[in-house]
């Protein structure tokens, strides 16, 4: 075989391998940039990246971002991510090249001749699938997205009811310890014959206090519940070291006007962005029906090694998309699956603008109690205790109302805790709509933990 045969085989094998190859498009470069970025900052699942050090009095954003970079969730959500991006090559790349044979055989051994065989679709087919592909990974992302928000105002939630369970408990010592006086005042009341103290008010008082110490362990218990909960939402296990736990007290969020609400939400929701994303994706898919109706054909080249002189065989083939109802169907399916999904997004926008309606409800609702329990119903207890102390000192009232109307008060601060973590539950409903993912870094997104 002469060098310039082989040549004119190589460079004719070469021209078919690499025709009509296309290089990634901006749209796969950037969520490959993204994907890239992102696993810098959550490693792998065997190097764990560098956690925030946790104290009782870190910030709620530092929790937060513990979860996100802890929690296995997101880490799954990011590995789907990064597959439906992988995929992105694959499915604008040309089918794999096969390896043909041929040999005739009479007596002996004829002709043998191996080749090559390669299938192509037209470049504008391949780039369809490949924009499809992108838009799907999109769809990946907008899901990655939404679990690093959900699981940042799980941590918001956990931390809300951490400081709710302290408070009631703290409040609940407090009333133990205006029974626990009580008590001791009326033993001494009872024994040296002063006051209007009886036996059956102590009976009656030993009996709070017992059934305050209860409640009191029950509430305790709760919390280990609470604690532990807690520390799931950071992505610990239960065998894990405890983390320090947040000793805060809960305060009202300063919301943005409903009108800055609804924009933000039309804006930047993560499921209305996700299903955005699926309309995209649809649309690709509606693009890629729409090349079917486009041939592709494959091209080969064997050489026959028996023969003297070499003699080269081409072969070609070309599909022919003859049946124009089954092409009618499949586009009619893609633009239907986009039909669909364009509705749902419009769904999404109806189901939004009740949830917000709801959600401020909520929050006025529980602003309205707040400001009742602070204005009004804690100053009249104030006065009240402070009369009835008086009317003690004067023998004109009887011990008992003073742990009574104690207790009132005490009850009254425990309906604005309850108050105040509804308000800030629902809050986290209001955050976690608005939330988007910025541009600089996808990583924790505008969490609704901050």
């Amino acid at each position: 075989m002469s060098a310039r045969r082989i040549f004119a085989i190589a460079a004719t094998l070469a021209a078919l391998l690499f025709a009509g190859c296309t290089g990634p498009s901006s749209a796969e470069r950037s969520a490959r940039d993204q994907v890239e970025q992102i696993g810098d900052q959550l490693k792998s699942t065997a190097i764990k990246p560098a956690l925030p050090s946790l104290r009782t009095d870190s910030p709620l954003a530092d929790f937060a971002r513990y979860a996100v970079l802890n929690h296995p969730a997101v880490f799954g959500a990011y590995q789907d991510w990064r597959a439906s991006m992988e995929a992105i090559a694959p499915a604008r790349a040309l089918p794999d090249p096969k390896l043909t044979f041929e040999a005739d055989i009479a007596d002996t051994l004829m002709t043998f001749m191996p080749g090559l065989m390669f299938d192509f679709m037209t470049p504008g087919k391949r780039a369809a699938m490949g924009r499809e592909a992108t838009a799907a990974s999109q769809v990946a992302y907008r899901v990655y997205v939404s679990t690093v928000l959900r699981t940042a105002a799980d941590v918001r939630k956990g931390w809300i009811d951490l400081a709710y369970q302290d408070e009631v408990i703290r409040l609940r010592e407090a009333s133990l310890t205006t029974f626990d006086q009580a008590l001791a005042v009326a033993q001494v009341d009872y024994t040296t014959g002063r006051g209007m103290s009886t036996l059956e008010n102590q009976i009656r008082l030993a009996s709070e206090v017992t059934r305050l110490r209860s409640d009191l362990a029950n509430l305790q218990d709760r919390r280990t519940a609470i604690r532990q909960a807690f520390k799931s939402t950071l992505g610990l296990a239960a065998s894990d070291p405890d983390p320090a736990w947040p000793q805060i007290a809960l305060t009202s969020t300063v919301l943005p006007p409903d009108e800055e609400l609804w924009r933000r939400t039309q804006e930047s929701n993560p499921g209305l962005a996700q299903m955005r994303a699926m309309v995209e994706m649809a649309l690709a898919g509606v693009a890629v029906a729409r090349k079917a109706g486009t041939p592709d054909f494959s091209l080969g080249l064997m050489a026959d090694l028996k023969a003297d002189p070499l003699m080269l065989r081409p072969t070609a083939t070309v599909t022919l998309p003859i049946w124009r109802g089954k092409i009618a169907a499949a586009i009619a399916s893609a633009e239907a699956r986009r039909d669909a999904a364009s509705a749902r997004v419009s769904a999404e926008q109806l189901n939004l603008a009740a949830e917000l309606a709801q959600m401020l409800f909520m929050v006025r609702e529980s602003d309205r109690m707040i400001a009742y329990i602070d204005q009004t119903a804690l100053p009249n207890y104030d006065r009240t205790i402070a009369s009835v102390e008086a009317g003690y000192q004067s023998g004109m009232t009887g011990l008992a109302m003073i742990p009574e109307t104690r207790l009132m008060a005490i009850g009254m601060q425990a309906e604005r805790a309850a108050a105040l973590r509804d308000r800030e539950n629902a809050v986290t409903g209001l955050l976690l709509m608005i939330a988007a993912a910025p541009a600089g870094s996808p990583l924790l997104a505008e969490s609704p933990a901050v």
